[in-house]
């Protein structure tokens, strides 16, 4: 599930706040590359024993991730549900529950990053 209307899509801010904004809210930063970085937070849906995982895209548009005054874009933002091994299913509606605790992580990551 791609979100639409985040306010965080186009968003920018340099790595080190970045990651500490996301830390802060609960993401981690999972992949990264030197010019790419994916911040993760995993919302356990415990009624269908089911994991899904609130995923931000980023490009760094100046630098490299190597160093913390890299500017990073926020691309996309996704919910997927974890799939065994190792892979996340995108199309499938998420329960209302786990939309409510991405929309509220979302909007508080958001917060950090306008402030």
């Amino acid at each position: 599930m791609i979100f639409k209307d985040t306010g965080l899509d186009g968003l920018k801010s340099d790595l080190a706040y970045m990651d500490e904004s996301a830390e802060k809210v609960g993401f981690i930063r999972w992949q990264w590359e030197y010019y790419r970085a994916t911040y993760d937070f995993k919302i356990e849906d415990r009624k269908n024993e089911t994991d899904y995982y609130l995923r931000i895209n980023t490009r760094a548009i100046e630098g490299k991730l190597e160093k913390p005054d890299t500017v990073l874009q926020i691309e996309a933002v996704y919910l997927g549900k974890a799939t065994f091994p190792h892979g996340l299913e995108y199309d499938s509606a998420p329960p209302s529950a786990v939309l409510n605790i991405a929309n509220g992580k979302l909007q508080q990551l958001k917060t950090l990053l306008e402030a």
